[in-house]
This record gives C-alpha cells, structure tokens and sequence, in this order.
C-alpha cells in the first residue's frame, strides 16, 4: 500500500505556480488575483477559505476576502459578485459554500462571470468540460487528475467506480475519467443512493472514487486487492479526546481498507489540498486568458 499524498502533490504545484508568478512579476506582467466571498461564520468554511487565502500568500498570487453577514440578502450578493465580475483586476471569483438557505446556490453560481468561474461550477463551464474544449475543471475533480498524474497511476482501460453523483464531484469526475488521456481512458460505472448490489459493483472496481459524504461508509469487504482508492468525503465526527472536540473522517474506513490498496488518499492530507491546488491553476489560467 502506497500513499496519494495530497500535500505534497498540492505543494510541487504550489512550487511551480509561484515560480511562474515570479516570472510575470519580472516581466511586468499582470499577478493573478482570487476573489473569495464568505457568508456567515461557518467555522469549516471559515477553514476552507482561510487555506485558498494562505495558498495565494505562498503562490504570489493577490487575494481578497469579502465577507458578508450570514443575513445578507441574495439580490445583495448578487451585486457583490457583479461588481467582482466587472473588476478587470480580479481573475478569479468563488462563493464559499454552503450558503444560508435563503439563497439559492444555482442563482450564486450562475452570476459568476464563466471568465472567472475557477471553482468549475457554472453550466457553460460544465458544457464546455464535456464537449472537451478549453475550460477551467471543477476544482475537486481538477485536483484528483492532479493527484493521479503526480503519481503516474495508469488508469488506461481501468473500470472506476464514482460513488456520488454531485455535480460537484461525481458527474464531473466520471466525465474526465472517461475522456481521452492519462488520467482517463476508464470505463466508469456511476453509483448512488439508489444503486443495487453496491458491494458487487465496487469489488469490480479498479479505481474507488468516494464521494457520498457518509463516513467510512466504504468498508474493506467492498474493496478487491490492489484497488486504487481516493476518498473525497471530509465528515466533523465528535470526538471529546481532541481540543477541538471532533476529528475528520473520509468516506472510506481507511484502517481496515488501506491495506488491501495499491494506492490510497488520506483524510485529512489527500484530496482537500489537491482541491485548492487545482483552484490555484484554474485562477493562474484565467490571469493568463484574460492578459
């Protein structure tokens, strides 16, 4: 058993990426610059927010956090995000999610100007990813081909098996899994909260993809030897023994799986830096397309 470890896959891009911002600050050129929007005080999207703007410290990018009351209107943030969209200075938008139920997630999404749409989540973003043109990936799919290419797994003619069908995640990884390359070439079987015969399906599977956010709803008995297995979930379990009073859980039960696994994500440390890593070179793209 061997580790996709995601921090040092994220880290080796983060290296390249700040060198590449160095070049363009020697040659005068316009720095990428995030835009992140925070609603509320949600302490893990305070979390989640807190380590884009840290990655943008360490890659030389600009930042700027925009916070907002958790009872802000929407037609209120929705003319934040078209001030954001206007600013030629601002390469790349994300709305942190989840959002207070008053606000529809669609209408957030759907305002963020496809240029600057680097989290991968606007509908022409998805077409453009499944016609296979030119466009910037989900950020959590994104981050797993990252992950598989860093560690030159060979998925050529490989079945892989998505549990979830998000469309943050299942759909979109399914579809690049499926496309032409390396990461890619699989046959993907799609599975969900109505798929029969589960544990069957997944034992075919050369390749796990975990993402239903249960946690460790992935046990050893549905994973065959020498399976490839990345776990997306990120579940807060309590826990009274850690200061913090939880700990994190992946959606598969790592201890009883790993070690039937030729390779395997830990969570923390797999997908989650590989998430913001890809969100990096999404907002790096947009600087480049748009100079």
């Amino acid at each position: 058993m061997q580790i996709l470890d995601g921090k040092k896959a994220a880290q080796a891009i983060k290296d390249q990426l700040k060198i590449n911002v160095a070049q363009r600050g020697i040659e005068g050129k316009k720095i990428p610059h995030l835009a992140a929007i925070l609603v509320g005080n949600n302490g893990a999207s305070e979390t989640y927010v807190g380590a884009k703007v840290k990655a943008c410290e360490e890659t030389g990018f600009k930042s700027t956090l925009v916070r907002m009351e958790d009872g802000i209107s929407e037609n209120k943030l929705l003319e934040k995000i078209e001030e954001l969209n206007r600013d030629p200075d601002i390469d790349g938008i994300l709305v942190q999610l989840p959002l207070p139920k008053h606000i529809s997630d669609k209408k957030v999404i759907n305002t963020i100007s496809p240029d600057k749409d680097v989290d991968g989540f606007h509908p022409i973003t998805i077409g453009k990813m499944v016609e296979g043109m030119p466009t910037f990936i989900p950020a959590t799919p994104y981050g797993i081909m990252l992950l598989l290419e860093h560690y030159k797994i060979d998925t050529k003619g490989k079945h892989a098996i998505v549990l979830g069908r998000s469309n943050i995640v299942g759909r979109p990884i399914s579809i690049l899994l499926s496309g032409q390359g390396n990461p890619g070439n699989c046959t993907v079987t799609i599975c969900h909260s109505q798929t029969k015969n589960l544990k069957e399906i997944c034992l075919q599977g050369d390749i796990i993809i975990a993402a239903i956010g249960i946690a460790e709803y992935v046990k050893s008995d549905m994973v065959k030897e020498g399976a490839v297995v990345i776990d997306v979930g990120i579940t807060r379990v309590t826990d009274t023994t850690k200061k913090s009073g939880f700990k994190l859980k992946g959606d598969v039960d790592y201890e009883n799986v790993a070690s039937k696994c030729s390779w395997i994500t830990p969570v923390p440390g797999g997908v989650g830096p590989m998430t913001i890593a890809a969100l990096m070179k999404n907002t790096y793209r947009s600087c480049e397309m748009s100079n």
